[in-house]
């Protein structure tokens, strides 16, 4: 699998990313491949990211950092539909009152023909949104049949420092965050013993 880049930086210069605010971009050969990895932190940002996307020949994409669903369009989850892309993710990375915002872009990519089960949401972990909130997102992406990736601020899990939640916490939305994508995954706790 091949993997490419149009853009580095992110303008959104959000409080708890390393991302360069300073954005640049390329025009990068795309490769024969059948699958092809997009590895830009916020591709939307581009202004000619529609152009791009209408360009790129039909095959398998994925973007690995997910998409803004702030810069998100209809017309923009039908081309991605059109045009292979898998693995669809987006971050829901501040607090449980966007639910109406994040489920706008759970419906437009229902719209544009994909299964819940093939998209999934970035929710921060050990960050200022409190525990109880991402327990919430939790719940209600198992309501959507979403899976989620959850991502460790400042580290990742190996390497976290209780700095907004406690260990424990850290601990268990992982856990939790595991079973959740089981649901999801298998419709029943593959884990479970009778």
């Amino acid at each position: 699998m091949k993997q490419i880049q149009f853009t580095s930086g992110c303008p959104n210069a959000c409080s708890y990313c390393y991302e360069p605010k300073e954005m640049k971009y390329y025009d990068p050969e795309i490769p024969t491949d059948k699958e092809v990895q997009i590895l830009d932190m916020n591709f939307l940002a581009n202004p000619r990211a529609v152009e791009i996307l209408k360009s790129l020949p039909k095959k398998k994409y994925e973007f690995v950092c997910g998409i803004d669903y702030r810069r998100l369009t209809q017309e923009i989850a039908d081309l991605m539909k059109e045009k292979g892309f898998i693995k669809v993710r987006w971050a829901w990375d501040y607090q449980f009152g966007l639910q109406k915002i994040q489920k706008k872009t759970y419906q437009m990519f229902i719209k544009a023909g994909y299964n819940p089960k093939s998209l999934s949401v970035f929710i921060l972990v050990n960050w200022k949104i409190p525990y109880v909130d991402c327990v919430k997102k939790l719940d209600l992406l198992k309501v959507w049949n979403v899976k989620v990736n959850d991502c460790c601020w400042d580290g990742g899990y190996k390497l976290a420092k209780p700095v907004y939640w406690t260990p424990e916490q850290i601990k268990k939305f992982r856990k939790m965050c595991r079973k959740h994508n089981q649901y999801v995954n298998f419709g029943i706790d593959p884990e479970f013993k009778s």
